[in-house]
């Protein structure tokens, strides 16, 4: 029988996709999001870590510069987030605007490196900034070791990171685990250690071969 309908359109021109990659220092996001935005033809948006006037002075002091470090990337991530709602196609996120409240600022406050009064000013600007926010359509969470994050920082050689502490970077680790186990929204995991997308091809098609079923598969998310 013959009809008119027209065959489906294809989900990779017809739908605004946004999607964010999460995950501790140097596990990988800034690589992965221009993976993603290469292979799909996506609008790249990246943290701002080279012009972030804040950054080096925070890892030499934490506890002075914590509250003027995470203001200034609620900013910066904010104004991503307004400029992807206005793009006009599909979008990746280097890191998502969920992180700062959930991680870094949560954990500034638990070491007791951000005062109590700040760090509940900051969430309080933080929740009434993300109730005009969408989330994504999927965030890809990068689960890396100490070991492996170690690796990833001291290969990309960048001055102020060398003062990270191990014990840090385990603390991040502790609360994006708590933080993925609660996430509301449609989620990846995806496990780095023995996953080389940078330099291993066979690596860098099987990880983009798992979002683009997530997204464009028989049941994409959203759907």
């Amino acid at each position: 029988m013959q009809t008119d309908l027209a065959p489906p359109p294809d989900d990779r021109a017809t739908r605004k996709l946004y999607v964010a990659v999460a995950g501790n220092i140097g596990a990988g996001k800034s690589t992965l999001t221009q993976i993603l935005a290469d292979a799909f033809g996506w609008r790249p948006f990246f943290e701002s870590v080279d012009n972030n006037p804040y950054l080096a002075d925070f890892y030499e002091d934490m506890r002075r510069w914590s509250f003027n470090l995470q203001v200034f990337f609620l900013s910066s991530r904010f104004t991503h987030q307004k400029e992807m709602e206005a793009e006009a196609g599909s979008v990746v996120q280097d890191r998502s605007i969920y992180e700062d409240v959930e991680i870094f600022a949560r954990n500034l406050g638990d070491m007791g490196l951000m005062d109590e009064r700040d760090y509940e000013n900051y969430a309080d600007l933080f929740s009434i900034m993300t109730a005009y926010l969408r989330p994504p359509d999927l965030l890809v969470y990068l689960r890396a070791s100490v070991p492996t994050l170690v690796s990833h920082i001291q290969s990309r050689g960048r001055a102020f990171e060398s003062s990270i502490r191990l014990d840090y970077l385990e603390r991040l680790n502790e609360l994006y685990e708590d933080w993925i186990d609660r996430y509301p929204h449609p989620k990846m995991v995806v496990e780095t250690d023995d996953l080389d997308f940078v330099n291993e091809d066979a690596d860098r098609y099987e990880i983009l071969s798992r979002i683009e079923s997530r997204l464009f598969g028989l049941f994409p998310v959203g759907t």
